[in-house]
This record gives C-alpha cells, sequence and structure tokens, in this order.
C-alpha cells in the first residue's frame, strides 16, 4: 500500500539566512508593537499606532524646536571635572569619556538662543544619554549661566528636562549645590519680570524636578512622561502602600494641580510659540 511506501523522515534542505542589518527596528515600550525605525524618526519618534513618545536627544530636541540655522550654542566647552575623585566599579573620567563618545556631547546640557518659529528665545535641554540627564556643576552651571542671560537680554526662557538621574552622585555636595544655584537664578529672572517655561519630557525626576524644573510660570508634560522626585517602586517599599493608578504621570499631575498643561510632541513648539506671544502682547 502507498501508505507504507512514504518515507520515515521528511528531509529538509537548510539554506544560509541572509544577513539583516540590525538597528533597522524599534520596539514600542508601551504597545509592544515592532516600528520601522526610519518610520518612528520622520514621526518626531511617536508610535503611529499608540502614541508613545519616545525620548528624543538635545540635538534632536533643538532641531524640533527651532527655526533651521538659528540656533547658536553657548558655553559648548564646559567639561565636567571629578572634584571628589570619585571611585567605584568605573571613576567619574572614565564615565564621563565614556558617555562623551557615546553622545558627541561634552557633558548633559546643551544651551543657547536661537529663534522658534521667529521668536527670538533663551533655551536649555538636558539629555538622558549623558549619565540619566544628571546635574552635575557643568550642567547646573550652564543653566544658571543661560538663565541669566536670559534676564539680561529679557528674553522669554525655555528649558526642557528629560533627567531621570537628579543630582550626579559622583560630584558629592558640588552637585547639590547646582539645585539651589539654578532656583536663585531663576527667582532673579522672575523679579526681572522675565518668562520662564518649563517642559518636562520622560523622565523628569530627583533634584532636576525639586529645583527648576518645577519652578517655570508655566510647566508643560509630554503625554505619559514619568515625572516624580523618586520612583513609584520606592515609594511604595517606602509607605508600604500600593499607589494608585498612573501615579507619577503627566496626566495624574495634571490632575492633582502640578503641572499646566500636556502637549502632544507635534503641538509643542507651535503652542511654546503661541504662550509667549500672548504673554508678551
Amino acid at each position: 500500500m502507498a501508505l507504507f511506501k512514504k518515507p520515515l523522515y521528511t528531509k529538509v534542505t537548510l539554506t544560509k539566512k541572509k544577513d539583516i542589518p540590525s538597528g533597522l527596528w524599534v520596539k514600542c515600550n508601551d504597545c509592544g508593537e515592532m516600528l520601522y525605525k526610519k518610520k518612528i524618526e520622520e514621526n518626531q519618534k511617536i508610535c503611529p499606532k499608540c502614541n508613545y513618545h519616545f525620548t528624543l536627544d538635545a540635538r534632536e530636541r533643538i532641531a524640533h524646536f527651532f527655526d533651521e540655522g538659528t540656533f547658536s550654542e553657548m558655553y559648548a566647552d564646559m567639561e565636567s571635572q571629578d572634584p571628589i575623585s570619585f571611585k567605584g566599579p568605573k571613576t567619574y573620567r572614565e564615565k564621563i569619556t565614556q558617555d562623551q563618545q557615546l553622545t558627541g556631547l561634552k557633558d548633559a546640557c546643551l544651551v543657547g538662543v536661537g529663534q522658534m518659529n521667529k521668536i527670538d528665545i533663551a533655551f536649555g535641554v538636558t539629555d538622558s544619554r549623558f549619565i540619566m540627564g544628571s546635574m552635575g556643576s557643568v550642567v547646573g552651571e550652564k543653566l544658571t549661566r543661560i538663565i541669566e542671560h536670559s534676564t539680561e537680554k529679557k528674553l522669554p526662557l525655555v528649558i526642557v528636562s528629560g533627567s531621570g538621574g537628579g543630582a550626579r552622585m559622583y560630584e558629592g555636595m558640588f552637585s547639590l549645590m547646582q539645585m539651589a544655584k539654578t532656583s536663585a537664578a531663576l527667582a532673579r529672572h522672575n523679579e526681572a519680570g522675565g518668562l520662564f517655561i518649563s517642559v518636562l519630557t520622560n523622565p523628569t525626576m530627583a533634584g532636576v524636578l525639586a529645583s527648576f524644573a518645577s519652578l517655570g510660570d508655566i510647566i508643560v508634560a509630554e503625554p505619559r512622561a514619568l515625572i516624580g522626585f523618586t520612583g513609584p517602586r520606592v515609594i511604595e517599599q517606602t509607605i508600604r502602600q500600593k499607589l494608585p493608578p498612573g501615579f507619577q504621570t503627566a496626566e495624574f499631575l495634571l490632575q492633582h494641580g502640578l503641572i499646566d498643561m500636556i502637549v502632544h510632541r507635534k503641538n509643542l513648539r507651535d503652542t511654546l510659540a503661541s504662550i509667549i506671544r500672548h504673554v508678551s502682547a
């Protein structure tokens, strides 16, 4: 019978798999969708399926905010030292060198002036790729200088925060001092009648939130950004209670009055320009 004439095993011929370049696809952190990287970049790094906002680096932020060719960086050569001779699995100098090579930045912050929808503004932005955007002496000094520049020149000030690292432990008390320094500069800016818009992105945490990031005349956040002093898991372990759903998201904080508005990334530039024109009128 034909049944007994069939081979016992199926013969499989193996062919060499074609090489597929790595880095072409990214997975959405929210919905889990696999997304073509180039399409995400063309969409300002926003998931087309669930609207999740991926993290932007400092130069991408500048490209999205400023009229082409108008941004002029200031204090670009400032570089962190090692004030307490920190030693650990890596020395502070080794960590700085590593992140400088990774990001192409001197430190975790870029500041400067330029035009946003033809409006002259002073601008600062932190970059979470560089030691989690933590605030060391250079970050604090650059932000303080751009705040003072905006006060002197009577420019509206915008600072975009995406710093999950807070104060930088590698610099000890020198890092904590930056909280007071940036806050004092903003107090003088406010006394002089200057406008400061603080933009909170995912994540904005710890000493950054506890200082300049929460001192805006108007505080704007991107959708679903994580915003808080310490992470929810640490809080739950400390108070031994379950936190409410959505705790420390931008939506939760808007509901409870910590921030003034949530703005989609694609509308952020026009919204800020509209606010500045309205306040300056």
